[in-house]
C-alpha cells in the first residue's frame, strides 16, 4: 500500500523537483532543442505538478495551503518558460 505524504511534504518535494529541472545541464550540441533535455525537464515539472494537483481539493486544505499550491503552479509555469522558452 502506498504511503500517504502530507501536503507540506508534497509542497517541499515539488519545489525540489522544480529546482532539479532548472539544474539540468543544457546539452552542448543541440542546446534547448535536444529532445532528451526537453523530455527530462518536462518530466520533472510534470512530477511536481502531479504531487500538488489534488491538495487544494482535499477538505483539510487551508487557505494558506491552497495559496501555496497556486504559487507552485505559477513556479512550474515560470520554470517551463525560463528553461524551455
Amino acid at each position: 500500500m502506498a504511503k500517504l505524504i502530507p501536503a507540506a511534504e508534497r509542497l517541499i518535494r515539488a519545489r525540489k523537483l522544480i529546482q532539479k529541472a532548472r539544474e539540468i545541464p543544457l546539452p552542448t550540441e543541440a542546446g534547448r532543442n535536444d529532445i532528451s533535455y526537453i523530455a527530462g525537464v518536462r518530466d520533472l515539472l510534470r512530477q511536481a505538478r502531479d504531487l500538488v494537483k489534488f491538495i487544494s481539493m482535499t477538505p483539510s486544505a487551508t487557505a494558506e495551503v491552497k495559496a501555496d499550491v497556486k504559487r507552485i503552479f505559477e513556479e512550474i509555469e515560470q520554470a517551463d518558460r525560463e528553461i524551455l522558452g
